[in-house]
């Protein structure tokens, strides 16, 4: 099986763990190909027998059976770039904090792998979301598995963002910005604004305004066939948007428009790994003091 392996810088005492995953995937007789840019930072000791190829944005990704991200759900959401339209199956190993989209710890990485190589997996498919603007901002990387927002540029005053669905206007927010979110998404940056959890087979989307003038003014979820549109408006004649991590300034004479992606991105999911258990372990949800 051909492999491919994305990650970034990683402290000096993560690298005998790194190490091992390269060392699992050479007994399982896996071609191995690595990112350039992570590749260079697989350069101490530990790394010296390991043997693999690199690949740089843009490879084709037709004849690899797995991609493995190497760090936290922003590296992931970045190896999802990488990825694009081919639909890899990804497994994202985490080695930084929270790790909501990459769960798979240190304790766990050889049954992990050995379940991933038996074929003892299924596939988590999670809907995407895709940007189409009148001016191009984002190239071919105009899709997020997370989010996309709309954010005024300075600490001036609040913007006005008309949003329509299928045509058809919802509302004009006033607010510091605006986040449209994927199901996988609602537990990030929308959470944190009011949003709601949302499961990932529930075929919605989710309008959460940031810093509402109105207080009336709540998330709204709608169905993920709708397309939604914006037009913004405000003083400053400069605004931010993002998909994920990608951020780009914009003004107000473009035209954007939101639509759910003709992809799926494939998450690996083993047999006691399951979406509400990753709930109760990374947001402690449902804990109480009293148990």
């Amino acid at each position: 099986m051909k492999v491919a392996v994305h990650g970034k810088e990683f402290k000096r005492q993560a690298a005998p763990f790194i190490a091992h995953i390269f060392e699992i995937l050479a007994m399982y007789r896996a071609e191995i190909i690595v990112s350039l840019t992570f590749s260079k930072f697989l350069k101490g000791t530990a790394f010296k027998k390991i043997k693999f190829k690199t690949y740089e944005q843009g490879h084709p990704f037709k004849d690899v059976g797995l991609f493995i991200s190497i760090g936290g759900d922003g590296t992931l959401l970045e190896s999802i770039t990488h990825i694009g339209l081919f639909q890899t199956p990804i497994l994202g190993i985490n080695t930084g904090r929270l790790g909501f989209l990459a769960t798979i710890g240190k304790e766990e990485i050889d049954h992990v792998l050995q379940n991933v190589f038996d074929g003892n997996y299924s596939l988590d498919k999670r809907t995407a979301l895709r940007l189409h603007s009148s001016k191009e901002i984002f190239g071919k990387l105009n899709f997020a598995l997370n989010d996309f927002t709309i954010m005024k540029k300075d600490t001036s005053s609040m913007i006005t963002i008309h949003t329509f669905i299928d045509g058809e206007f919802l509302n004009s927010y006033w607010s510091d910005g605006i986040i449209v979110s994927t199901p996988t998404g609602s537990t990030g940056y929308s959470l944190s604004c009011g949003g709601p959890l949302i499961f990932p087979r529930s075929g919605n989307f989710v309008i959460t305004p940031v810093s509402p003038h109105t207080l009336t003014v709540r998330p709204i979820v709608v169905s993920d066939s709708s397309e939604i549109t914006f037009e913004i408006e405000g003083r400053s004649k400069r605004f931010l948007v993002s998909l994920d991590s990608r951020i780009s300034s914009v003004d107000s004479t473009i035209k954007l428009k939101l639509a759910k992606a003709d992809f799926k991105v494939n998450l690996i999911q083993l047999e006691d790994h399951h979406y509400f258990k990753t709930l109760r372990q990374k947001l402690n949800w449902g804990l109480d003091v009293r148990n």
